[in-house]
């Protein structure tokens, strides 16, 4: 036995070595995408960027030099905006429904209800929303953008918050509702509270799958080439001017394309890495 201890002792060591290289490889391949996606868009992109890109409107003339996608820029805020406000409270409610109160059948409904609107087409969701509020307006619209985004943000939001809730131990419901705390109170205040990051996360996860939507937003927001920030009027957003753009057999409409992806994939890291950071230093003081 102490005689072959050493050599089981050396085995485990190699096979530790080799998961632990395993691993690192996973993770790099998994970045190795994100950051070639990345630095080539900077290559392509970043030369394009001036102060008339973030504050001009496109050029009167299709690919005559000089303009921007402040237009686009602002819209896609605003329909985001609207996304947000619709999809995060409807999905984080829905979340804490089927963890915390839903154990009949309407439970099971809901969360295939989610699994199966998550698989949906985004260009599906958009022609559906086109066929409920488009026509019904009889006018393409913001609003009608936001809608369908706000659509397609819940069930990822939803069964996130549910795997996150879920997560937070029994324990401490149990001491909270021993103390005598109401099981709404004890939900929001302490377990949604346990599980904030990690819904947070969620958050943005749908967040960033339908920043760079265009499908849905073509039949619904349909894009302008001027201001616009009224949510009944049709608006522009990067997704749909990078599309025009990309499809225009213009040089110059493709260097503001490449630019315009750039800004795009910056307003979505800087924007999660915002939320979790602020998120994270606001339960780090409410801890202490």
């Amino acid at each position: 036995m102490s005689e072959a201890t050493p050599q089981i002792q050396w085995h485990r060591r190699v096979a530790d070595k080799l998961a632990t290289a395993l691993a690192v490889i996973c993770v790099l391949l998994v970045i190795l995408p994100l950051a070639a996606v990345f630095i080539y868009l900077v290559i392509r992109g970043v030369g394009s960027l001036n102060l008339a890109f973030f504050t001009h409107i496109p050029s009167g003339s299709p690919g005559e030099p000089g303009g921007g996608m402040a237009n686009a820029i602002i819209g896609s805020v605003v329909i985001l905006l609207i996304g947000s406000v619709i999809g995060v409270p409807l999905g984080v409610g829905s979340g804490i429904y089927l963890s915390e109160y839903s154990r009949g059948q309407f439970g099971k409904v809901v969360r295939f209800t989610a699994d199966v609107l998550n698989g949906v087409p985004s260009i599906v969701i958009g022609i559906a929303v086109y066929g409920l509020l488009v026509l019904r307006q009889k006018h393409f619209s913001a609003l009608a953008g936001g809608v369908a985004l706000g659509i397609m943000m819940i069930p990822t939001i939803t069964r996130s918050t549910e795997e996150m809730l879920r997560l937070v131990p029994n324990s401490i419901r149990e001491a909270a509702l021993g103390l005598g705390i109401p099981q709404w109170r004890s939900t929001l205040s302490i377990t949604l509270r346990t599980a904030m990051s990690g819904v947070i996360t969620g958050v943005m996860l749908a967040f960033a799958r339908v920043s760079g939507e265009t499908a849905p937003l073509l039949f619904t927001a349909l894009g302008n080439s001027y201001w616009s920030t009224k949510l009944n009027q049709p608006i522009a957003a990067l997704p749909l001017q990078i599309y025009v753009y990309a499809l225009s057999p213009y040089d110059e409409w493709h260097r503001l394309a490449w630019a315009g992806a750039l800004v795009l994939i910056v307003i979505i890291v800087a924007t999660s890495a915002s939320v979790r950071w602020v998120a994270s230093r606001g339960f780090a003081g409410g801890a202490q």
